[in-house]
């Protein structure tokens, strides 16, 4: 299962769901419907691990945070942080 956050948005230019992986940079997918972009963005997310691991390029480690905004509640992952509680998070 996936551990990146994935935002999703609706593009009605393209008339298709774009998800985006804020913690991997340039690492997007889209698809016609939302379970398709999330699915695609599933795939590119791997493939994105893969490159980088075989590139020799660092992976950036999930960190969680507290939203502390007005109203809001919960966590939020910091994209590029080191995670001191569980380094191997990915």
């Amino acid at each position: 299962m996936n551990k990146n956050e994935i935002i999703i948005y609706r593009s009605e230019e393209d008339n298709a769901f774009i998800a985006e992986v804020p913690e991997l940079p340039g690492c997007m997918a889209d698809g016609k419907t939302y379970q398709e972009a999330v699915s695609n963005a599933e795939i590119i997310i791997k493939e994105w691990i893969e490159t980088a691991k075989e590139l020799g390029h660092p992976i950036p480690h999930l960190c969680m945070r507290e939203l502390s905004e007005p109203g809001l509640t919960g966590l939020k992952r910091l994209p590029g942080f080191f995670n001191p509680v569980n380094p191997q998070i990915l």
